[in-house]
């Protein structure tokens, strides 16, 4: 009696853990469609802009929100879902704390989101962008050598490929804000003309 006691109770622990794991995995991927990020208001404004940038339709890919700012696949499970539970629950807050009603209002609070999405990045080590970019070769020697900084100096995509897809604004510094813990500004880039200006 106590063995079959035992047995149900076993059996019914299995089933449970096999639903837990359903609702989990389940819930993950509803919460990872562009149309779930978009129910949002704010959202709307840059999945429209993801529209027209060179990332959507190239190589006959057409990414959506999740395939740059959710980590995908088993092995980035426990990212994903920390990222839904504390990115998400920050930005359900702000959503409710801030007026997004207009694309003028969005954009005040703009160049802070876009530093957030890339301190994520940075900190996964651009896993999400290699997904798709598995082994870049860039041409040129400015190119490689930036990317060998990706060895040398723990350098990872987001770190010079800001701005690729959203509109554009102040690029930030990713290895200072993390050492400051508040936004570091990357220095203005000058133009050839000014520096031509200068020498002249």
């Amino acid at each position: 009696m106590a063995g079959m006691r035992a047995g149900g109770t076993l059996l019914t622990g299995a089933l449970l853990g096999v639903v837990m794991v359903a609702v989990v995995f389940g819930g993950e991927a509803a919460v990872s469609t562009t149309e779930f990020c978009t129910s949002c208001h704010s959202m709307s404004y840059p999945a429209e802009e993801l529209k027209t940038s060179s990332h959507y339709g190239a190589l006959g890919a057409n990414p959506g929100c999740k395939d740059c700012h959710i980590p995908q696949g088993f092995k980035n499970f426990h990212l994903a879902v920390a990222t839904h539970v504390v990115d998400g629950a920050r930005e359900l807050y702000l959503e409710f704390a801030n007026d997004y009603s207009t694309l003028e209002k969005f954009n005040e609070r703009r160049l802070i989101m876009a530093h957030d999405a890339r301190m994520n990045l940075k900190k996964w080590d651009s896993n999400t962008c290699r997904e798709c970019h598995k082994n870049p070769q860039p041409p040129g020697s400015d190119a490689k050598a930036a990317h060998k900084k990706m060895e040398t100096e723990g350098a990872t995509c987001i770190d010079c490929h800001q701005n690729l897809v959203h509109k554009e604004v102040a690029e930030t510094d990713l290895n200072a804000s993390r050492k400051e813990g508040k936004m570091v500004l990357k220095p203005e880039k000058k133009d050839k003309d000014d520096e031509e200006d200068e020498e002249g």
